[in-house]
């Protein structure tokens, strides 16, 4: 018997000794520490510049060309003196003036949010009772309209229906030399209307009104 001759060496015979040579060393793939730390940074303070600086003083410059009143708290001014914001209600409590809603925060912004009494409460009550007779002696031959014995949601509400400003007239005609017939059209003057005569209601800002009638006080109407 012949012997086989030799099969010739395959790839698949040849195995790698990996002793033989060293692989070289890969670096980490991640970034250092201080990377991370100095991306956040840079980060924070592009934030607080964008957000905290730039989009509020574009947004003041803005409000300051569009509608300073605004911009500005709408704050009303008697002879140079600012005596209120247009948005919040004051304790208007003389005579002659127009009242504003009832405030059981007594008209102070800074008392948080009203407790409102619950309609079954016994004090409610008595307290819409007192409200109406400040104004029953004046208001002969007519209702105290709701919203002057009620108070509003946050207790601030500095606008009154005309109906509400009106029932008002003989009180303010009786404390000064002010003619009822003139009253009715300074209030109807002083009426802001709807906007395109359908949108939201009518109303009277009471301490605007009170501004303008000022100067009325000492001269007979």
């Amino acid at each position: 018997m012949t012997a086989r001759p030799p099969r010739p060496a395959g790839p698949l015979d040849t195995i790698p000794d990996e002793t033989a040579t060293e692989r070289p060393m890969v670096p980490p793939s991640h970034h250092p520490v201080l990377g991370h730390v100095r991306a956040s940074i840079v980060l924070l303070v592009l934030t607080i510049f964008l957000l905290g600086l730039a989009y509020p003083g574009v947004i003041t410059a803005f409000a300051q060309e569009v509608e300073p009143f605004s911009a500005n708290g709408s704050i009303l001014h008697d002879n140079g003196t600012a005596v209120g914001s247009s948005l919040i209600a004051q304790n208007l409590s003389a005579p002659w003036l127009f009242w504003e809603r009832p405030s059981p925060e007594d008209y102070n912004s800074f008392n948080g949010s009203p407790t409102l009494l619950g309609y079954s409460d016994p004090a409610l009550v008595n307290e819409t009772r007192s409200y109406m007779a400040q104004y029953g002696p004046y208001a002969v031959n007519a209702s105290v309209p709701e919203i002057l014995v009620t108070v509003s949601g946050s207790g601030l509400d500095p606008d009154l229906t005309p109906e509400a400003a009106l029932v008002q007239i003989p009180r303010i005609a009786a404390a000064t030399n002010l003619s009822m017939a003139f009253l009715q059209g300074f209030v109807n003057a002083h009426t802001t209307l709807p906007l395109l005569n359908f949108i939201g209601p009518k109303y009277v800002d009471v301490l605007k009104l009170d501004l303008a009638l000022l100067p009325y006080e000492h001269r007979s109407v």
